[in-house]
């Protein structure tokens, strides 16, 4: 990009400033452009064009070069086509809304629910031509139509699937709906030369300009809470393995603190800042793709940081795109974009009245009559302003939609407040009560749903019993009462319930505008308790495990201790309680400092009887997995001993298979005793970890396409067998099955491997 003395306008920038400046040493004194003011260089817009509605609504329609609004069209269609078969779900639409099963659903608005599964795949097939149409520029408007439909139809179909950047991806394609985006590099411009590389007004940049900004810089603001600038949001980010290299100068706890957490702060706060000017825009480049970078590798966000990465252009000048082409050899010029300088004239942009020089005229001679204000121009500033003022204001619009607050406010993915909360869930006890019998009984949290999100979220609560209370009569259970208690840890604070256990919630009120009533403070006053946490299970051996509670005073946690773990005691830290010994019927009261050992296998119950919360920790042992990691210590030695040849002895029939373990790598594993068999399983599990660690890039680069390659091979394959069944029918059902297990066909790699998966501490550490 060339080299300017002027930093680069933020929103807006004029049209051939460029060019104007190349060739003013050619006109008269007369005729030269006069000094630009300090504003008008930095901005790229003059105080005047502030000062009435006139002029601000010529400003936004100021004629600019539409190629960089065309590649990114075109990358963003591209990035929405591959969201489809990934993070939309087409590859596993089957699994994900179950045709004909019970399952509890959680729209938007209960009236919204899934068409029929064929159906379903027709939605899908609209919205993948949509977003190919995006891509290709090729009918336009219609395409956008056709993706903007059915894509909010599927964002408002699941809330539990709600997330940032899937609403933005909804706000951008309303966006492009309205925008020119077809004027450059696109199908319609080589069908209607009269679009083809014409002027697009300037409210089209300044649009997606400011929605990218508010994406940082609210996600910025929202980190100023104290649970991320005290970096308790994302602590175990540090211990990936991207964050290698800081940890060779600053150990594992700084690293968390000053560069996740302080990190992410900083950038998310400047970012759209530093991407607007010349001076600091390369390095914005640097540091927003290294983050993107990075994030791609963190969380499993599907095209969002692909997504980021084709944002930052757009604060480019708009014709970076010709330079950037101008430099591909010649041959390849019929398939790239244009190339040489200057748009031809649009109805959409306002063009002011020239009296220049010959070589102003010559620049843009399309632009020599000015041009009224239209309607549609503003139409077009409205809506910018409107659309920008919505959305700095839905962020904080919580005190409206209340019944949406939890303890994070209003439903998740509207705020812009990424990453800044992480929960954990220590015990979730659904209780039914049949209101005719009185007999009561216990659910499997989770049945009748694929989804864990609605342990959070009150509006979701509410809609999972309601659905209980449906199905229920089902299995002789009438009219069921259906209660909750649920634990929450939430930024490594106290578990903690985040609902009144109390309450049957099919009867509880809820209303999107009123607070929900049903819902548990969160103890923040407990929050200064979180060091001493770290100092506690510093202090604890390897073996050795640990919960911290907090509950409120006149409720009480029943709780069973698993046969598994042994030496299982209670200690008190705060307040005071009560802890009833169900098969003894014995009561231990205890006050801070005190504890209490209970019995593995057995029920016992904790009331708080202080007259504020109390706070106490669960220290336990898993005695099973620990006799099991010293079987395996002791396999282990005796392995090492047979391969180096120090074993004097014969080895046992049982532990034979030792020996045979290094030789019969891709074989099954064939052991008599079970835990030689975990033994083996577990080592060869390691040596893959391993291995997948240890690959070249080319053969990481070959296990992601193949993966890739059977994910959207069966969207595909399932894509057709619903079409065809839409068509002409449903085949017998012999044919279908057949159908179905070929595109269920996997890799034989992976199913191998899928079928030895340990549920162990390699699977963890993988992660």
């Amino acid at each position: 990009m060339e080299a300017r003395d002027a930093t680069a306008g933020a929103f807006v920038r004029r049209e051939g400033d460029d060019q104007t400046a190349k060739d003013q040493h050619k006109a008269p004194k007369r005729e030269q452009t006069p000094t630009r003011s300090k504003m008008e260089q930095i901005f790229g817009f003059k105080k005047e064009d502030l000062t009435s509605w006139h002029s601000f609504v010529a400003l936004l329609n100021r004629p600019t070069d539409p190629a960089s609004l065309g590649i990114f069209r075109c990358l963003f269609g591209l990035l929405m086509v591959i969201d489809i078969t990934q993070e939309r779900g087409l590859s596993n639409l089957d699994f994900k809304y179950l045709d004909g099963a019970p399952v509890c659903r959680f729209p938007l608005f209960n009236f919204l629910q899934p068409l029929p599964l064929d159906w379903m795949y027709l939605v899908y097939v609209v919205m993948f031509l949509g977003a190919s149409g995006i891509m290709l520029g090729c009918f336009y408007r219609l395409s956008c139509l056709m993706f903007l439909s059915t894509y909010w139809y599927i964002f408002f179909l699941d809330k539990t699937a709600w997330n940032n950047h899937s609403y933005l991806y909804g706000l951008i394609g309303f966006q492009l709906t309205l925008m020119d985006g077809n004027r450059y590099w696109s199908i319609d411009g080589l069908w209607r030369p009269s679009i083809r590389n014409a002027h697009v007004p300037l409210w089209n940049y300044t649009l997606l300009r400011a929605q990218i900004f508010i994406v940082y810089f609210i996600a910025g603001v929202k980190k100023l809470d104290a649970d991320w600038v005290e970096g308790y949001s994302m602590s175990y980010l540090a211990h990936h393995w991207l964050f290698d290299p800081f940890k060779l100068i600053l150990p594992v706890e700084l690293v968390s603190l000053l560069v996740v957490h302080g990190g992410g702060l900083i950038l998310d706060l400047t970012a759209g800042y530093l991407l607007f000017f010349d001076v600091t825009r390369p390095y914005a480049f640097f540091f927003v793709s290294y983050f993107h970078c990075m994030n791609s590798q963190l969380f499993s966000i599907g095209m969002f940081p692909y997504a980021m990465l084709a944002t930052s252009p757009l604060f480019c000048y708009p014709d970076w795109p010709r330079n950037f082409f101008a430099h591909f050899p010649s041959f390849l010029r019929p398939v790239l974009p244009l190339t040489s300088p200057g748009s031809q004239h649009s109805p959409s942009c306002v063009y002011e009245e020239i009296q220049g020089s010959d070589t102003q005229q010559r620049q843009t001679p399309a632009a020599a009559k000015s041009s009224k204000l239209r309607l549609k121009h503003k139409l077009g500033a409205i809506f910018t302003v409107l659309y920008l003022m919505e959305q700095f204001f839905l962020p904080y619009s919580h005190f409206i939609t209340q019944g949406y607050n939890n303890w994070t406010n209003g439903l998740y993915g509207y705020s812009w407040d990424m990453m800044v909360h992480s929960r954990s869930h220590q015990h979730v006890k659904i209780t039914y009560k049949d209101r005719k019998t009185g007999e009561t009984g216990y659910l499997n949290p989770g049945v009748f749903t694929q989804s864990r999100r609605w342990k959070d979220h009150g509006d979701m609560l509410k809609q999972y019993a309601t659905c209980l209370h449906q199905y229920l009569p089902r299995y002789n259970i009438s009219d069921p009462e259906i209660y909750f208690d649920i634990w929450v840890s939430i930024n490594e604070r106290f578990q903690q319930r985040i609902f009144d256990p109390r309450v049957d919630i099919v009867r509880a009120e809820w209303s999107p505008f009123k607070p929900n009533k049903w819902l548990m403070p969160l103890l923040v006053d407990l929050s200064p308790w979180r060091p001493k946490f770290q100092e506690i299970e510093g202090s604890l051996d390897n073996q050795t495990e640990i919960v911290f509670i907090a509950d409120f005073p006149g409720l009480h946690l029943e709780n069973f201790v698993s046969e598994d773990l042994g030496n299982t005691s209670i200690q008190v830290l705060q307040g005071q309680v009560n802890v009833e010994i169900v098969e003894e019927k014995k009561n231990y009261t205890l006050q801070p400092g005190e504890q209490i050992k209970v019995a593995a296998g057995a029920y016992h119950k904790v009331y708080t009887v202080s007259e504020g919360p109390s706070c106490y920790m669960y220290v336990y042992v898993n005695t099973t997995e620990a006799a099991l990691q010293k079987n395996f210590t002791k396999l282990y030695e005796i392995q090492e001993r047979v391969r180096n040849g120090t074993e004097t002895e014969p080895l046992p029939p049982e532990l034979q298979p030792l020996m045979a373990a290094d030789d019969d790598e891709g074989s099954e594993v064939n052991a008599t005793d079970p835990i030689v068999r975990l033994f083996l399983k577990r080592q060869r599990r390691m040596k893959e970890v391993k291995k997948r660690r240890e690959a070249g890039m080319l053969e990481r680069l070959q296990r992601f396409a193949v993966k890739k390659y059977y994910t959207i091979r069966r969207g595909i394959l399932m894509t057709a067998i619903a079409m065809r069944n839409l068509a002409v029918g449903l085949p017998p059902l012999e044919q279908l099955t057949r159908e179905v297990a070929y595109a269920n066909m996997k890799e034989p790699q992976a199913e191998a491997s899928q079928d030895e998966r340990l549920k162990d501490e390699v699977g963890h550490a993988e992660l």
